[in-house]
């Protein structure tokens, strides 16, 4: 995403939940449908490179979606068609029930950039006016809300401190507070958690979940897979324009497991090593951790239910005992290198 896009808002204490039993009567908070993106360059022998390529998913109000994907997947070319920045070539995309890019929809999205450029020399008080006039926020409305936000984000008590003091986790936050100043329904975040700490990851975590109950809807955009499985409910994943993946976090895994069909499991084996390895070789699998000389616990993967079978029955013939077998998580990491590398 790009900087320069506009800054929009929220106070969430007014934002109402949306809940399951209505939440097939209301619009979805983005829609894309068979949506395409085509660049043309040159001027005789115009190339065409396809950024998106139907692409069609929807994002239900009130939950915390991740967009994911590799460098090039289309990523900022689907962002960019949601605010309006490029046009689409093909297909039709929405927010909350608008035309995407239209002013009506832009009215209702807040946004935090990866890098908010915010002057050193401006207090988080006067940042706040000065971005909440950018959209058009009075200032008699800022004044009313600004310590409300900064109480929200954690920054109470920070608010004559120039900007030039603040950590990252702290502008990161202060970034918050700002795309929430004219009370948005949708919150739209790039890298919310890159480059801070772990106690300021966790402290964003808090603070996006404190906004989903209230019932915003927040789309980000990240790279750290560890982080978007914590945070959000669901995904999508882009790849070279192709929609890969869309759906819950927690099913992700089984999914992709499903449909290779392949069981991953972690086995701790009790025996003299040499009858372990003995017993193991022509097999393909990891060590989790060192061996000892009467134990070995591995990662090991097996095509069918049929092959954990035999391979139960020939440690038992072998008088090896299984101190542990238990299937793998598939994390969302795994499914999503899994998944990019299938195109």
């Amino acid at each position: 995403m790009s900087d320069s896009q506009e800054n929009s808002a929220v106070v969430i204490a007014e934002a109402e939940p949306v809940t399951d039993s209505v939440a097939s009567n209301v619009e979805p908070a983005i829609a894309a449908t068979n949506l395409c993106k085509t660049y043309k360059s040159g001027t005789i022998f115009r190339k065409r490179f396809e950024a998106l390529k139907n692409v069609s998913f929807e994002v239900k109000q009130g939950e915390v979606f991740g967009l994911l994907g590799p460098n090039g997947a289309g990523k900022t070319t689907f962002v960019k068609i949601l605010l309006g920045i490029i046009n689409k070539t093909a297909g039709a995309a929405s927010l909350l029930g608008c035309n995407a890019g239209s002013i009506a929809a832009r009215r209702q999205v807040g946004y935090l950039p990866e890098h908010l450029r915010i002057s050193p020399h401006l207090t988080a008080w006067t940042a706040l006016e000065c971005f909440g006039n950018l959209s058009n926020v009075p200032n008699s409305t800022i004044r009313q809300k600004r310590d409300e936000l900064l109480e929200l984000v954690g920054l109470t008590g920070r608010h004559r401190e120039p900007v030039k003091n603040f950590s990252k986790g702290m502008l990161q936050r202060l970034g918050l507070a700002q795309a929430m100043l004219h009370e948005p329904k949708l919150l739209m975040l790039d890298e919310p958690t890159d480059g801070l700490d772990p106690r300021a990851r966790a402290e964003m975590r808090q603070i996006i979940h404190r906004l989903r109950e209230s019932g915003v809807t927040i789309f980000l955009n990240s790279h750290l897979l560890q982080e978007v499985e914590l945070i959000c409910d669901s995904v999508a994943i882009l790849n070279l324009g192709h929609l890969k993946y869309c759906g819950p976090v927690e099913t992700i895994g089984q999914e992709v497991a499903n449909e290779n069909q392949q069981i991953n499991a972690e086995v701790d084996l009790s025996a003299p090593l040499e009858e372990i390895e003995a017993a193991l070789e022509g097999r393909t699998f990891k060590h989790l951790k060192p061996p000892t000389k009467t134990a070995a616990s591995i990662d090991i993967g097996f095509a069918f239910q049929g092959e954990v079978d035999e391979f139960v029955d020939e440690m038992r013939k072998r008088e090896i005992s299984i101190q542990r077998l238990l299937p793998r998580r598939i994390s969302l990491e795994d499914a999503f290198l899994k998944l990019i590398d299938d195109l």
